[in-house]
């Protein structure tokens, strides 16, 4: 890849500065020349009211922003890295964020006509890039180790760029999009950074037992997105059409793609659905609550899926103790099931460390984690009692 030092103004980057705030996308500068954000670039996060205006703080104190990088296409320019940069100080040239200034707030225009001079006469050092695809894009993710590091799926979406990327982050990192708001119920990641969009590609890969990476390559010239939002979508309203309860906090970030492959073709009862999982999530057994979804969707047999609460070493002490002196008076073992056998364990006395906790009346079959439902039984026997 080829390499040439240039050297510009911010008010020259700026010229025809154009920036979509319902897509969070600075668009283009260099009087029409320079795309700011191609497709391959991650959306704009630098509006946060920190890194935004630490960009303008550094050019009112002179500080230099650092080294730029622009692809030379045939139609143009693009950039490659810098995006986050330029389009702060584009957007605050417009007009669209204020910085504090002397105990004041101050937006572009108010500032004094030194200062806007000092921001716009601000020398930017740019590298022009020229080479092909692979080697552009490969220097796109070395650059982008610093800074904000670039995640997995925005890799992935300079890597695969074309018109199915395109389509997939118009429909799914716009935080503006109607369905954003229940889609949040149940995928949990920020829109702007991909994390919405990776989870969509994880989901629909997965059901055909492929990689993102590869649904991607496969994927990379169509012109729509129609079988990535059509399984997105299934799998949103089956969870709605299951569980009809108002989505719970635990419900957000779990993986659905999974379950909906697993237990799509199985049919259930809503409100009993929904009465269970009320009963489980104020159940104070139940230590994994993010649990009780796969667990009831699984027929209630994969108890373990709840984390359900032990029984504490005090409780164990004292059902130890108790049997243990029933056992002496009676000269049986003290574990219950070796005392009503036949064989060589049926008078031994085991010491705690050799038995388990467990519950007289099943957990699952409705038994309490308390002091009146814990018997302590040898490991053999309660490993081999299992749930029953």
């Amino acid at each position: 890849m080829q390499t040439e030092l240039k050297h510009y103004t911010v008010a020259q980057v700026l010229e025809g500065f154009v920036y979509n705030e319902l897509e969070a996308k600075g668009l283009y500068g260099l009087a029409g020349k320079l795309t700011i954000q191609p497709e391959y670039q991650r959306n704009y996060i630098y509006n946060d009211g920190k890194k935004d205006v630490a960009v303008i703080d550094s050019l009112l104190r002179g500080y230099p922003l650092g080294l730029i990088y622009f692809n030379v296409t045939d139609s143009g320019l693009e950039v490659l890295d810098g995006q986050q940069r330029i389009t702060s100080v584009g957007r605050f040239v417009t007009g669209k964020f204020a910085i504090r200034l002397d105990s004041t707030e101050q937006v572009f225009s108010s500032l004094p006509a030194d200062l806007q001079q000092r921001i716009l006469e601000s020398e930017l050092l740019v590298y022009h890039c020229e080479g092909d695809e692979k080697e552009i894009k490969d220097w796109f993710k070395t650059i982008n180790i610093a800074g904000v590091p670039l995640n997995a799926q925005e890799l992935l979406n300079a890597i695969y760029s074309g018109p199915f990327v395109s389509a997939a982050k118009k429909e799914f990192s716009n935080s503006q999009n109607a369905n954003m708001q229940k889609w949040s119920s149940y995928v949990k990641g920020d829109p702007k950074r991909q994390e919405v969009l990776a989870e969509a590609l994880a989901w629909v890969a997965d059901s055909d037992s492929i990689g993102v990476d590869a649904y991607l390559a496969q994927h990379r010239s169509d012109a729509t997105i129609v079988e990535l939002k059509t399984y997105f979508t299934s799998v949103i309203d089956w969870i709605g059409s299951v569980f009809i309860r108002p989505p719970d906090r635990e419900m957000r970030g779990l993986d659905w793609g999974r379950l909906y492959e697993r237990f799509h073709g199985q049919s259930y009862s809503p409100a009993a659905l929904n009465a269970d999982v009320e009963h489980l999530l104020s159940d104070p057994a139940v230590h994994n609550r993010k649990g009780v979804y796969e667990y009831l969707l699984g027929g209630k047999v994969d108890a373990q899926l709840l984390a359900i609460r032990l029984f504490d070493d005090k409780t164990k002490s004292v059902a130890y103790q108790q049997q243990t002196q029933k056992s002496h008076a009676q000269g049986v073992s003290n574990c219950p099931l070796c005392a009503v056998g036949d064989n060589a364990n049926k008078a031994r006395i085991y010491k705690l460390s050799e038995m388990d906790a467990d519950h007289v009346t099943a957990w699952s079959k409705g038994g309490n984690t308390d002091p009146a439902n814990c018997e302590m039984l040898c490991i053999t026997h309660n490993r081999a009692k299992g749930n029953r």
